[in-house]
């Protein structure tokens, strides 16, 4: 974007400062290079126009300066298009203490941000720079709505930046039969698409249009150079006070609706935009909602249960204690908050995984065994059947006192667990130390924006867990609309959800959230191929309209 106001020049030659001009992408985090997330560990001072900030603050070190670029004016506040303050005054001011600068645009800085003047600014002062290359717009966004830009035959590729197009621009890529990739706006594109036909493009000519490219906003428009524009109003695009929004239209057989049929691969995943709540501690929800985005989601993060200490630490300590004096044969992880709470303990005491050298340990389930893998300890048991306690009894060895030296297994667990493990463990001949290691309490509420949602419909799925993260959610939050898609990662949660009034749509054929999130996934994939097959646009859960009836629709 340009510099609304006078490139600075005139600052003195600099020793330690430095400016990284680094291409964000067009708006997927996934598309930043290994170069660029180096560069922005390192920085002191981030410099990033505000439709980017959220896309490169993740990979920043914590305590970076971020110096706000958006003004919000009368002015600017009328016409929806914030002004910014000048980058360049901002990204030399950081310089000239000589601190390292990040400067991020959107895609990439040679060929969507000018950001040339800033350049040469840091040049005339002595400051050095680099620049970290990212995938520009007008090749990230048509790769992600399927729509290849050359073909076999090495059709040419001309780029238009509409804003800034002359007469003759639009004359020679109207006269050829390039594919064209035209960089505009919303309200702008049949414009553009007009300027085309006006220099000799046939009005049938295909076209694509996409908006919030490479993100789960993401929308493609199917149309010609003469109908666009009748297409968007059609869609209830246009008019709208959004008209200002930025767009990748490609122009060119290669944007045909069959093909885009086919190729389509970012807009068709199984839950592309839906916005799913995970009620889940926010340690445990990490590599669920990695997988959730992989389908295409948006997950939305909630805590519904804190982990808190034990009220009586003594008795954790003692267990801690025996596990280095060899009072134990074995120790039983039932969760990766048991993990934590071991781990805890182990570093207050100055202990590390050497402290389990002789004692067998066993874990309830992978994740469990992931977290114990990360404090470098490899169970010696994992349930080869169901990951629960009932499937770890399964495989649990029975007490032999020949082989067994010691009888006694150490079993951290939080203050809310059930009797399963220990009275098996009983069974099987073991003595159990059962030991509160940690403390599950109600989180608190969530944002009132987020309790709005999830009664009002926002959130198109709610992932539950377990029975107590349904109790919570509901007592902190309230219910879920009734459109909202609710999947059970067990028969106990879908009873307690039933009980709270709540349909299930979607239960887990395994107690994993691993394998829930593909339920979600399978029944999202279902619902976009009926609704195709019925000749139905595909939407969202959320998007239905009010008071529609729901059907019900189980997998298993």
């Amino acid at each position: 974007m340009s510099p609304t106001g006078p490139v600075v020049s005139d600052f003195p030659v600099l020793s330690s400062g430095h400016v990284t001009f680094l291409g964000a992408g067009p708006g997927d985090p996934g598309l930043l290079t290994l170069r660029a997330v180096e560069a922005l560990a390192s920085a002191d001072v981030l410099v990033a126009e505000p439709e980017v900030l959220d896309v490169v603050r993740g990979h920043a070190r914590a305590g970076v300066s971020t110096p706000e670029m958006t003004v919000v004016d009368s002015s600017s506040a009328a016409v929806g298009v914030p002004v910014l303050r000048d980058a360049a005054n901002l990204v030399m001011e950081a310089a000239k203490g000589g601190r390292r600068v990040v400067r991020a645009v959107s895609g990439d800085p040679g060929m969507d941000g000018d950001t040339g003047a800033e350049m040469l600014a840091c040049a005339a002062a002595g400051v050095p720079f680099e620049v970290v290359p990212g995938v520009a717009n007008a090749v990230g966004v048509p790769a992600y709505a399927g729509v290849p830009l050359r073909d076999a035959q090495g059709t040419d590729v001309r780029f238009v930046d509409a804003r800034t197009a002359t007469d003759r621009c639009w004359s020679e890529v109207g006269a050829s039969d390039a594919t064209v990739v035209v960089s505009t706006s919303l309200d702008a594109v049949a414009a553009a698409a007009g300027e085309l036909v006006s220099a000799g493009r046939k009005p049938d000519t295909p076209m694509t249009v996409t908006v919030a490219g490479t993100t789960t906003r993401q929308r493609t428009w199917t149309a010609t150079l003469g109908t666009v524009g009748q297409v968007l109003k059609q869609a209830k695009v246009l008019p709208s006070p959004e008209g200002h929004r930025p767009v990748i239209a490609v122009v060119g057989e290669r944007s045909s609706a069959a093909q885009r049929d086919q190729l389509s691969w970012f807009e068709s995943k199984p839950l592309f935009g839906w916005k799913v709540l995970v009620p889940r501690t926010k340690e445990q929800a990490a590599s669920l909602s990695d997988q959730l985005r992989s389908y295409g989601a948006v997950p939305h993060e909630v805590p519904t249960i804190a982990v808190e200490p034990p009220r009586t630490p003594q008795q954790m300590e003692r267990a801690v204690k025996g596990l280095v004096t060899g009072r134990y044969e074995w120790i039983a992880f039932t969760s990766v908050n048991a993990v934590k709470a071991v781990r805890e303990k182990f570093e207050e005491y100055g202990l590390d995984a050497r402290a389990f050298a002789g004692i067998k340990v066993a874990a309830v389930g992978e994740q469990t065994a992931a977290a114990l893998v990360d404090f470098g300890v490899k169970p010696d048991l994992v349930p080869s059947g169901e990951q629960s306690a009932a499937g770890l009894l399964e495989d649990w060895p029975p007490y032999d006192p020949v082989f067994d030296p010691i009888d006694r297994v150490f079993l951290p667990r939080a203050d809310i667990a059930t009797e399963t493990l220990v009275a098996g463990l009983i069974e099987l001949g073991w003595e159990v130390d059962d030991v509160t290691a940690y403390r599950t309490v109600r989180a608190s509420p969530p944002p009132a924006e987020t309790r709005e949602a999830i009664k009002g419909g926002g959130f198109d799925a709610v992932l539950f867990t377990s029975s107590s993260t349904v109790r919570n959610l509901v007592g902190i939050a309230g219910k879920p609309h009734n459109v909202t898609v609710i999947a059970c990662i067990g028969p106990a949660t879908a009873k307690t959800a039933e009980e709270h009034g709540l349909r299930v749509d979607v239960l887990s054929p395994e107690p994993s959230v691993h394998k829930l999130a593909q339920a979600l996934s399978d029944f999202g994939a279902r619902r976009r191929d009926a609704a195709k097959e019925a000749g139905d646009p595909v939407t969202r859960p959320s998007e239905r309209r009010p008071g529609a009836r729901r059907r019900r629709s189980t997998t298993t």
